[in-house]
């Protein structure tokens, strides 16, 4: 069985996740929002990236990405953490369908809600899915998430509107004093 890891994304992860994002365009247009062409190159991966660390200066996210053996497989996110009353972030990820069916998945979705309740200190993690996502709810149940409502018409992938299934897991994070 391979390893699995996630980190804290890194400029140099640009080419790597380009050439996976470029790979995978097509076999993931059914779950992914359409990008422009820049969005699958190195320097619009570095555009992101950029971005992304922005963002996780400001307490406002923790952008990482999935490896296996030394190599990027894909990504894992927390992001829109909100805080006071709140206390919760919304997760999400993807793996290539190079290293699709190994358990990388949910290995990082483990580790994403260890860093979500042990370093961000969060009491509430989302996350959702496309009705049709199986794969997706079952890493999400395997973890603990339960499903907790259907947006209809909530995402606009591959040419048309998809139902989506809202998810929710209640961590253990409290109010800093």
């Amino acid at each position: 069985m391979s390893s699995t890891l996630i980190r804290l994304i890194e400029p140099s992860d640009g080419p790597a996740l380009a050439a996976l994002l470029s790979r995978d365009k097509q076999a993931y247009a059914r779950w992914l929002p359409e990008r422009p062409a820049e969005f699958y190159t190195p320097d619009g991966q570095a555009s992101v990236i950029e971005s992304l660390l922005d963002s996780y200066g400001k307490g406002l996210a923790w952008p990482g990405v999935v490896v296996s053996d030394e190599t990027v497989i894909g990504q894992v996110n927390i992001s829109s953490i909100l805080r006071g009353p709140f206390q919760k972030g919304f997760l999400g990820y993807w793996v290539s369908s190079l290293y699709q069916g190994l358990g990388h998945t949910s290995r990082a979705v483990g580790l994403a809600l260890r860093i979500a309740e042990n370093e961000l200190n969060l009491h509430r993690l989302e996350a959702h899915t496309q009705l049709e996502n199986l794969a997706s709810q079952a890493v999400l149940r395997k973890h603990g998430f339960s499903p907790w409502g259907i947006a209809h018409d909530h995402f606009y992938a591959d040419g048309a509107w998809h139902d989506e299934v809202f998810w929710e897991k209640k961590l253990t994070g409290r109010l800093a004093s």
